[in-house]
C-alpha cells in the first residue's frame, strides 16, 4: 500500500460524502492516478467528451453529459486499456465579448476566472480527466496552430473570401451572428435586423460533401442513426439536372437546379431570390427600380428562417421580365419572392405549382395558372380546386413527346434532350453550403492574413505566428460597425511579409467551429511548440475510440471536425478520414417539464446538490433517471433515494468486514447471483444503459444483504459479492467505492482493479423450486433438478401432504407442466 493509500484509509463507518470525497481526490491527484502513458503496453484507448465552452459554473447538464464520459473512461480502464481521457475548454466565444460589452469585463479575466471554476467543479465531482493534457483554445500557443491550420487550408484553395450575406444591425452597426437575431431582432437592442454584403472568408466544405457522405459508411454501426440522419439531411445530396433559361427582354442566361425537370412543361412562373445580382437590372428595364427597392427592404427584415417558414405567405413583386421555357418556348413571367434563398443553388427557380407547395401557395397568392403535368395513378387532380401540390410519382401529361411516360423515365429522357441541345445538364447539387468563418469579434482567433495593396491577400509566415490578440484593455468594445480589432489605433498596420511595404491585418476572428475542429488531433501531444500535433502520437491514439457529448453539436461540430479531418488527411498529415469512431449522444435536463433557466427561476445548482448529497449521489443519479439518450427531468428523480441505497451499501460492507473472514452457510445461491450480475452487468456497461446496470447492482446489494443477514452466509462468497459490486460500480460512483474497496482489506485502488469476469458454468442452476398449482391456487412448492421430466415431477408432486389434500376426491382432468416453471393439476368434481 503506497503511503497516499495508507494514509487515506481511515476507520469511518457509514456514508459520509464530505468526509470521503476530499481524500480520495487528494490521493488521486497526488498519484496522478489518470494521466495516460503514452509508452504503456496496454492498448490505447481515447476516450473523449465535447470541448465544454466556459461560462459560469457547471450546470447540471453538463453535470450529466460528464458521468456518462467518464463511466465509458473508467469502464475501459477496468477492461485493460490505457486510457487517454483529457479535458480542456473551447474558450473563445461571443459570450465573453457580449460580458465586455454589457459589464465592462475583460473578455480575457472572465474566460479564464470561469475556466478555473469549471475545474474546481469537476474535481470535486471526481472525473477522471488527465490534467496533464489540459488545452484552452485561446491560449497562444494553441491558437498559434489554429491559425496554422487555417493557412494550410488557404495555401490549398480550401480557404477563400468572397462576397456574402450577413445579418446586420442598423442601431449598433455591427454583424451578429445567426444566435444573436431573436425573431429577427437584434438580441442587444431589439431593432429588427438587417441583411448586409460583405466580403467574408469560406472554407470549401462542399469540395468534401461527397465524402462526408459516403465516409458515414464507416460510422452506421457506432453512430446514433439520430445523428447521421441529420448529417445526411443537411448535407442534403439531391440528383437532378441544371436548365438554361433565357430573359426573354434582356438576353441573359439564368441557370435553374431542378430535382424534377419532368416537371419543366408544368413551369407558369419563374422565380428568383431577391438578392440575386440581376434582380434589379431586371426590375429597373421594365420600370420597376423604385417597387423592387422597398420590396427588397422588407425582405432582407426576415430571417431566413422566417422566409422559408411553411406557414408564412409568400410575398413576391413581379420584375416585369420573362423567361423563356427551353422545353417548350412558353413566356414565364419572372418574380422576385421572399422563399428564394441565394444560398441554395442558383437562387433562381422554375416554379411548378402542380407538384411543388410553396410554388401552389404563391400561385394562389398572385393569381398564377397552375398545370398538371404528373398524373398519379389512380387519382385525377384538378388544377383549379386543388389546395395541395402532387409531389410525389405518376406518369407524365400535358407533356408533348412525353406524355404516358413513367415520371422516373420522363426525368432521364428530358435531361438527356435538354443536354444534347446545349440547354442543361445532368447534376449533383447539395443543401450544404461553403463554412462562412469570420466573425466580426475581438475574442477569437485572428485570421492569419495580411491585406497589401501590391500583393492582394498574403499568408502570415509560420515564423511569426501566432498572430495575437492586443491587451484587451487597449479595446474598445463598443458596438460600432466591424471589428473591434478594426478600430484598435495600432493593431491592424503592419508590413507585407512578401514585398515588405505597408499593409494591413485582417481584422476578422475565425468561427469558434474552427478550433474546435482539430483540438482532439491537439491532446495527442499538447505540449509539442513546435507541431501542431505529433504524428507518432497521433497514429497512437486516434481515431478517438468513444466520444459523447450533446445532440445539439449533431450537424455543426461534428461535420466541421470531420471535414477538418478529411482535408488534413488529403494534406497528407493524417492517415485516416473520421476523427471518431464511436459516438454517444446524453439527452438535455429539464425541470418540470422545461429548460432550466434563471428567468423561469428553476435552476438546480450543482455545488448545492453535491454539498448536501455528495458527487457520487448526483452522479448516480443522473446515470439512474433513465436512458442516456433520453431527456431527464429533475423533478422526477430522487437524490435522496441514492444516497438511502448508497448508505445501505456502506453499511453492508462494514457489518461484513466487521464479521470476519470465516465461511458460513450455503453460498451457492449467492456466487450464482454474483455471477448473474457480472454478466448482465457487463452487457449494460457495453450499451450504455448505465440505469438497468444500477438496478441490478442494487439487487446484487439486496441478495448479499439477504445472504449475510437472513441465511448466515460469511466468507469468500460476500466478498466475492461485494468485490464485483463495487467494481462494477466504480464508474458510476468513484469516491464510496474507493473507500469501501479499502473497508473490505484491498491494498491497491478499486480503480486499479480489472473488470470482473463471470463463470458460464456457475450460471446454471442444478436445482429449482417450482409451485405446485391445483386449479391455478399455489398449494406447495417442490424442489427439482432442473431439466426433470414431467412424469417424474408430477409423481412427487402429488405425494406433497398440501397437494394430496386437495386432490383427494377429486378428477384430474388435466396437468399443466410449464418445465422448470410451473405445475397445474385441473380437476372437477
Amino acid at each position: 500500500m503506497s503511503e497516499d493509500t495508507t494514509t487515506a484509509v481511515q476507520a469511518d463507518r457509514g456514508y459520509d460524502p464530505a468526509q470521503i470525497e476530499p481524500r480520495w481526490q487528494a490521493v488521486w491527484e497526488r498519484q496522478g492516478a489518470y494521466v495516460a502513458r503514452d509508452d504503456s503496453d496496454k492498448p490505447p484507448f481515447y476516450a473523449l467528451h465535447m470541448y465544454p465552452y466556459p461560462s459560469g459554473d457547471i450546470h447540471m447538464g453538463h453535470v450529466e453529459a460528464f458521468s456518462l464520459a467518464d463511466a465509458v473512461a473508467r469502464y475501459a480502464r477496468l477492461r485493460g486499456y490505457e486510457v487517454m481521457n483529457p479535458i480542456g475548454w473551447d474558450s473563445f466565444g461571443l459570450p465573453a465579448e457580449n460580458a465586455a460589452i454589457q459589464r465592462g469585463a475583460d473578455p480575457k479575466a472572465w474566460t479564464y476566472a470561469n475556466i478555473e471554476t469549471h475545474a474546481a467543479t469537476m474535481c470535486r465531482m471526481g472525473f477522471s480527466w488527465d490534467w496533464s493534457r489540459r488545452l484552452h483554445t485561446s491560449d497562444p500557443e494553441y491558437y498559434k496552430w489554429t491559425q496554422w491550420l487555417f493557412l494550410q487550408l488557404f495555401n490549398a484553395g480550401w480557404a477563400y473570401r468572397k462576397d456574402a450575406a450577413v445579418n446586420w444591425c442598423p442601431t449598433d452597426q455591427t454583424v451578429l451572428a445567426n444566435e444573436q437575431v431573436i425573431d429577427g431582432r437584434c438580441e442587444r437592442c431589439d431593432t429588427e435586423v438587417t441583411k448586409r454584403a460583405l466580403t467574408q472568408w469560406f472554407l470549401a466544405i462542399t469540395a468534401f460533401a461527397e465524402r462526408l457522405l459516403d465516409d458515414m459508411a464507416q460510422l452506421e454501426a457506432t453512430w446514433p442513426e439520430r445523428v447521421l440522419t441529420l448529417q445526411r439531411n443537411w448535407i442534403g445530396r439531391s440528383e437532378g439536372a441544371e436548365v438554361t433559361f433565357r430573359i426573354d427582354q434582356t438576353g441573359d442566361e439564368v441557370t435553374v437546379y431542378t430535382t424534377r425537370p419532368d416537371t419543366l412543361f408544368g413551369a407558369t412562373f419563374f422565380v428568383v431570390a431577391p438578392e440575386h445580382l440581376k434582380a434589379r437590372s431586371w426590375a429597373e428595364t421594365a420600370g420597376n427600380g423604385d417597387a423592387f427597392d422597398a420590396f427588397l427592404s422588407r425582405v432582407q427584415r426576415k430571417t431566413d428562417l422566417e422566409r422559408q417558414a411553411a406557414d408564412d405567405d409568400k410575398e413576391g413583386l413581379f420584375l416585369g421580365v420573362h423567361a423563356v421555357n427551353p422545353v417548350n418556348g412558353e413566356l414565364l413571367p419572372v418574380y422576385a419572392a421572399d422563399y428564394v434563398l441565394m444560398g441554395y443553388g442558383t437562387g433562381a427557380i422554375m416554379c411548378v405549382p402542380g407538384h411543388d407547395q410553396r410554388d401552389l401557395d404563391f400561385a394562389r397568392a398572385h393569381d398564377l395558372p397552375v398545370r398538371i403535368v404528373v398524373q398519379p395513378e389512380g387519382a385525377a387532380l384538378d388544377a383549379g380546386s386543388m389546395t395541395d401540390a402532387a409531389a410525389g410519382e405518376g406518369v407524365m401529361v400535358n407533356s408533348p413527346g412525353y406524355d404516358d411516360l413513367p415520371w422516373q423515365e420522363a426525368k432521364r429522357r428530358i435531361t438527356a434532350d435538354l443536354e444534347a441541345k446545349d440547354l442543361g445538364k445532368a447534376a449533383v447539387n447539395y443543401r450544404l453550403r461553403d463554412w462562412l468563418v469570420s466573425r466580426q469579434r475581438f475574442w477569437g482567433a485572428p485570421i492569419p492574413i495580411v491585406h497589401c495593396e501590391a500583393c492582394g491577400e498574403v499568408a502570415v509566415p509560420d515564423d511569426l505566428l501566432p498572430v495575437e490578440l492586443p491587451d484587451p484593455s487597449e479595446v474598445d468594445f463598443t458596438p460600432g460597425g466591424g471589428s473591434p480589432l478594426a478600430r484598435h489605433p495600432s493593431w491592424s498596420k503592419t508590413q507585407c511579409p512578401d514585398c515588405r511595404g505597408p499593409a494591413t491585418r485582417d481584422t476578422d476572428t475565425l468561427d469558434t467551429f474552427v478550433d474546435s475542429s482539430w483540438y482532439f488531433l491537439r491532446y495527442c501531444s499538447p505540449r509539442r511548440d513546435d507541431v501542431a500535433f505529433d504524428a507518432e502520437a497521433v497514429r497512437r491514439w486516434m481515431p478517438v475510440d468513444q466520444y459523447t457529448g450533446g445532440v445539439e453539436h449533431a450537424i455543426l461540430h461534428l461535420l466541421y471536425a470531420r471535414f477538418f479531418t478529411k482535408a488534413l488527411h488529403d494534406l497528407g498529415m493524417l492517415d485516416f478520414t473520421e476523427p471518431f469512431m464511436r459516438l454517444k449522444s446524453q439527452g438535455p435536463v429539464i425541470h418540470n417539464g422545461r429548460r432550466m433557466s434563471k428567468s423561469r427561476g428553476n435552476v438546480v445548482e450543482p455545488q448545492d446538490v453535491i454539498a448536501r448529497f455528495g458527487a457520487d449521489t448526483v452522479r448516480a443519479t443522473m446515470l439512474f433517471a433513465g436512458p442516456i439518450e433520453d431527456e431527464i427531468d429533475w423533478a422526477d428523480v430522487s437524490t435522496a433515494g441514492m444516497h438511502r441505497w448508497l448508505s445501505r451499501l456502506a453499511r453492508l460492507v462494514d457489518e461484513h468486514a466487521a464479521a470476519g473472514g470465516a465461511p458460513a452457510g450455503d453460498a451457492s445461491a449467492l456466487r450464482r447471483v454474483t455471477q448473474a450480475t457480472i454478466a448482465d452487468v457487463t452487457s449494460d456497461y457495453d450499451a450504455y444503459k448505465y440505469n438497468t446496470a444500477i438496478a441490478k447492482l442494487m439487487a446484487l446489494a439486496n441478495q448479499t444483504s439477504s445472504a449475510l443477514r437472513q441465511h448466515g452466509v460469511r466468507g469468500a462468497a460476500v466478498t466475492e459479492a461485494l468485490q464485483a459490486l463495487l467494481v462494477m460500480l466504480s464508474p458510476i460512483a468513484p469516491f464510496v467505492t474507493e473507500e469501501l474497496w479499502h473497508r473490505l482489506g484491498s491494498t491497491e485502488s478499486v480503480h486499479a482493479q480489472t473488470w470482473p469476469t463471470f463463470d458460464p458454468a456457475l450460471l446454471v442452476e442444478e436445482s429449482k423450486q417450482v409451485p405446485v398449482q391445483v386449479d391455478g391456487k399455489v398449494r406447495a412448492t417442490l424442489g427439482i433438478a432442473v431439466g426433470a421430466a414431467e412424469a417424474e415431477v408430477t409423481a412427487a408432486a402429488r405425494a406433497l401432504g398440501n397437494v394430496r389434500r386437495h386432490l383427494d376426491g377429486r378428477h384430474v382432468v388435466k396437468v399443466v407442466w410449464v418445465p422448470d416453471r410451473l405445475l397445474n393439476f385441473v380437476t372437477r368434481d
